[in-house]
């Protein structure tokens, strides 16, 4: 049994503390929110110490299944504008944001509790003092089909026509 799945059944005093990464190429520097009152300083899954800001945000899991809805929607708190700023930035540059969604215990912050949900941003707003992110697992819109490309490595013939 993970430590999760212990925390689920047996409860205790440990706290399960959700935790975003939002990154962008047009920033200077990734978003690191965690949920709650307190900052918390704790370890990814590459090792990395990281400071996650305290941040009201609330996020909607889709049910694990194969139905093909793997839209998260996320709720963030933003009260001091910063994402609004973020935000204008990200479009200006055409760059895509990409989320990372992690859960870790407040008794063990040397690795995330169970493996990190790695998100594609597909869409936001904004409303009143709030961001509302829907992120996507699998980003099926910008997929290129065919998948293989067809080019000299893959196929020489190509040279001759």
């Amino acid at each position: 049994m993970t430590a999760l799945e212990t925390l689920y059944a047996s409860g205790g005093a440990a706290v399960i503390i959700p935790t975003l990464e939002l990154t962008c190429p047009a920033w200077a520097y990734p978003i690191y929110l965690c949920q709650g009152f307190e900052d918390i300083t704790a370890r990814t899954e590459a090792g990395l110490a990281v400071k996650f800001t305290a941040s009201g945000f609330a996020a909607a899991l889709p049910a694990r299944d194969n139905s093909g809805n793997q839209t998260l929607t996320f709720a963030i708190d933003n009260v001091t504008g910063e994402a609004q700023q973020l935000i204008d930035q990200a479009l200006e540059a055409r760059e895509r944001i990409t989320l990372v969604f992690r859960i870790f215990i407040s008794s063990d912050l040397s690795a995330p509790a169970e493996r990190p949900y790695r998100m594609t941003v597909l869409s936001g707003f904004m409303q009143g003092a709030s961001v509302q992110l829907n992120a996507g697992y699998f980003d099926l819109i910008n997929l290129a089909w065919p998948r293989r490309k067809y080019d000299l490595a893959f196929s020489p013939c190509l040279r001759y026509i």
